[in-house]
């Protein structure tokens, strides 16, 4: 099994910002810690091209934000000064998805240790979301012919908006978002299905709405899933308001890789959000859907 990361995911921020970017080199250091994946099952990741990132976003878009001309109101939505690591940064998140979703094709199974960057729109990026990667693979999936549907497992605590902006209405693309109902963003773009949840949701509930999902996705016959598999919906969670326990994360997983497995759909996983305070918590819980993966994929 083969994971896509680089040191370029962990970049410089301002002392005091609240985004814990070092959660991505806690990660990669944890898997093989707790041996759970070899230094030589993690592969580099490749930064995307320009020409990549224009099947999903605005040409003005991509160069302001790869050239450093884009507005302080700009940067102020996506939550992030911008500075060149920034740029850098955000052309290698969507280049280690779409490393992801060609071995994932090749062998069943992949991941990202970085990105599901859902909220990032044709022409603007929110909520630390530069470059949508999802939406990038999946237009590059299906524009090259590779695959003829592509499904979007958004399991986030915060619903996809940017993935729903970008390839909502495509009848090669099925996208479930399960989120908090009351939880950012504030104005939600409609996904194929969303199954909005209550504050205070826990196991039992969560878990059998997505019982009740996933066969919408599979009925669709989709020749990848792309899984956002954020654990922002972690009872810990800063930003979450749910209240999974690590327990519950990992079920879902089950149900998740399980059907996938089940249904012969290559899978791509990426880490979406998580920001528990410790981090421990947000590692914690990762380390618990890798492990699940690994038990599944072998």
């Amino acid at each position: 099994m083969t994971l896509f990361y680089s040191d370029l995911y962990t970049i410089p921020l301002p002392e005091g910002h609240r985004f814990p970017m070092e959660k991505y080199r806690l990660l990669r250091e944890a898997l093989t810690e707790r041996g759970l994946f070899t230094e030589e099952e993690i592969r580099p990741a490749v930064p995307a091209t320009e020409e990549q990132l224009l099947l999903a976003h605005t040409p003005a878009y991509v160069r302001s934000i790869l050239d450093g001309t884009a507005a302080p109101a700009v940067m102020r939505r996506i939550g992030f000064p911008w500075s060149p690591a920034l740029a850098r940064r955000s052309m290698m998140t969507v280049g280690g998805a779409l490393g992801a979703a060609d071995e994932a094709l090749r062998s069943g199974v992949s991941a990202n240790l970085a990105g599901g960057t859902h909220h990032a729109m044709r022409n603007e990026g929110e909520g630390f979301c530069v470059f949508n990667d999802q939406a990038v693979t999946a237009l590059r999936l299906l524009s090259g012919g590779r695959v003829r549907r592509v499904a979007v497992v958004d399991l986030d605590v915060h619903q996809g908006n940017g993935t729903a902006e970008i390839l909502g209405g495509r009848d090669d693309v099925f996208i479930l978002s399960m989120h908090g109902a009351k939880n950012f963003p504030f104005r939600k773009v409609p996904s194929t299905l969303d199954v909005e949840l209550a504050d205070g949701t826990g196991d039992g509930e969560y878990l059998s709405a997505l019982a009740s999902a996933l066969p919408l996705v599979f009925a669709f016959r989709p020749d990848i899933v792309l899984y956002q598999m954020g654990v922002d919906v972690l009872k810990e969670d800063a930003l979450g308001r749910l209240h999974l326990s690590l327990d519950g994360i990992a079920a879902r997983e089950q149900m998740v890789y399980g059907a996938c497995r089940r249904h012969g759909v290559p899978v791509s996983v990426a880490l979406g959000g998580g920001y528990a305070k410790p981090i421990a918590h947000t590692i914690e819980a990762q380390l618990r859907s890798f492990a699940v993966l690994r038990s599944v994929f072998g």
